[in-house]
């Protein structure tokens, strides 16, 4: 199945605003009190208005949800939990009518501990053909007692478990950089491309746009797995060499997934990238490894102009290096909503929605997060109702990523507003979000979700937001920047108001005090 949509000359992804859909937290469609495709499919028009170009879809293949999809035992179908598989074609058939791509999570680090190779890996034994697909070794110490070397966990804990082996007794271990759920798959096995390719190809000939990469820069792992560099369980050195991530091989697994896209001459691969060495990065960015990469120093910028300014001046170098375009986000579902990241209450939105402005008035191609749109702030929710696996792996000293993962709500004065029709929602909605329903907003004109239709409607009728930007002199506090189309972004991030450059103000996040730009505000002059 193939879907002709209108784009410019360039490839409909260089420049394409993205919605991210947390399928658990966008709309539940059957009452289990959990979100499904269904449910997606019956908001398109919400999304049409919103002005995006694609969906990027969370996990919703097969899982025991251990790590809320990311643990999967079935990579070519679709859990019941969201509807099966015919609920992702009606949604797919649905978007592209609608014209809007849909693009899907591809989690090939690991799998879940139910996949069938797995299981079949623990019955087989040490040293067995099923255990090279994945990275068991023999312990170290006396009887293997120890793991194979000191590596730790992204949840907490040891990065190794210990099996149980079929006669009984305490085996080999499992390496797992995630969850126990979710053991590593050995890439130097070269079944495991294999299976690999047979589910790009299966979602792909389905009519699927692309693929978000969930670790793309995990995945290979260094001969010998040599220990880290430790402080405690702290990692000494810089991420960019931690040992468990950013290997060589890594490349050659991004080509041959590139080979494969490539027959799908519109379909998109954008990896997820945590690698902060530019010339690093752009290794992922080559042209027969991944279309579109992540860059997350917008996201880890505070809000200060020498920082924002920064964090734009790295990610627009890292993409000429590469030659791709740039990638924009604010938030997803594993960071703290930018709401409260920027200070919560009325001073967080003012600066979320100043600093949506800018990512929108950047070149290349912008992700915008479920809820994102609203003004959602995070949720402290209570302990007992925390799912995330961090919260356990952490010995409950890390909350983990539930509070951005709170369901979006729709409808109504109390919850779970319209997200479902059973009261008991997979995680608890904030009764104060009565004043940020999409209902409510769309009748307010001055509403947050008024403002980003406005803004992306804004960018879309611009001439080009493609190609390089123009930092302009500014004041203290100011970051200040002209796009190939004459347009130019301010952000006011300083104390006071200031003023704007000479020409037709076209949006600004907030109204103008005597002409001058407030502070925690942005706009676009022409």
């Amino acid at each position: 199945m193939n879907v002709t949509i209108s784009s410019r000359e360039s490839p409909w992804w260089s420049h394409a605003v993205f919605y991210q859909v947390y399928p658990r937290s966008f709309l539940d469609s059957n009452g289990d009190g959990v979100g499904d495709l269904d449910g997606v499919a019956d908001r398109l028009d919400y999304l049409s208005r919103l002005g995006v170009d694609a969906i990027w879809l969370n996990p919703v293949t097969v899982s025991p949800m251990a790590d809320h999809g990311y643990d999967v035992a079935d990579p070519r179908d679709v859990d019941p939990l969201f509807g099966g598989i015919g609920a992702l074609d009606r949604l797919v058939a649905a978007a592209h009518a609608a014209g809007i791509r849909v693009t899907m999570d591809l989690v090939p680090n690991h799998t879940s501990s139910q996949h069938p190779w797995f299981q079949a890996a623990l019955a087989a034994g040490p040293h067995s053909e099923q255990r090279q697909r994945y990275l068991f070794r023999d312990g170290t110490g006396p009887g293997g007692t120890r793991p194979p070397n000191n590596w730790v966990s992204i949840f907490g804990g040891p990065a190794w478990t210990r099996v149980v082996e079929p006669d009984g007794t305490l085996g080999q271990w499992y390496l797992h950089l995630f969850d126990p759920e979710q053991p590593d798959l050995n890439w130097d096995n070269p079944e495991v491309f294999d299976d690999l390719e047979k589910t790009l190809r299966f979602w792909l000939e389905r009519g699927v746009d692309g693929f978000r990469i969930d670790v793309a820069h995990g995945m290979a792992k260094p001969p010998g797995l040599p220990d880290m560099e430790l402080v405690g369980s702290a990692l000494l050195r810089n991420s960019d060499d931690d040992p468990r991530f950013n290997n060589d091989g890594v490349h050659d697994i991004h080509r041959g997934i590139r080979s494969v896209l490539d027959e799908f001459p519109d379909a998109v691969t954008i990896g997820e990238i945590w690698v902060f060495d530019n010339d690093e990065f752009a290794k992922y960015l080559r042209p027969d490894e991944l279309h579109l990469g992540f860059n997350f120093r917008l996201v880890r910028a505070e809000f200060d102009a020498d920082e924002i300014r920064g964090a734009i001046e790295n990610s627009m170098a890292a993409a000429e290096l590469a030659g791709s375009p740039p990638t924009w986000t604010l938030s997803n579902h594993d960071v703290e909503r930018e709401v409260s990241r920027y200070g919560g209450g009325d001073l967080g939105l003012s600066r979320a929605k100043a600093m949506a402005l800018v990512m929108l008035a950047l070149p290349g191609a912008v992700f915008v997060y479920n809820g994102e749109e609203l003004g959602l702030p995070n949720v402290v929710l209570p302990d007992e109702v925390l799912q995330d696996p961090v919260w356990e792996r952490s010995g409950h000293e890390e909350r983990g990523r539930d509070g951005c993962r709170v369901p979006v709500p729709w409808s109504g004065d109390a919850p779970p507003f319209c997200f479902s029709e059973s009261s008991d929602v997979w995680l608890p909605m904030p009764p104060e979000w009565a004043d940020l329903t999409v209902d409510r907003q769309e009748r307010d004109p001055d509403s947050t979700l008024a403002f980003f239709r406005r803004a992306i409607d804004a960018r879309r009728e611009r001439t080009s937001v493609g190609g390089a930007i123009e930092f302009a002199d500014a004041s203290t506090g100011v970051v200040a920047f002209r796009g190939g189309d004459g347009v130019t972004c301010v952000l006011n991030t300083g104390p006071s108001p200031v003023a704007l450059p000479p020409g037709e103000l076209l949006i600004a996040s907030a109204a103008l005090a005597d002409g001058l730009l407030p502070p925690d505000a942005a706009a676009w002059v022409r």
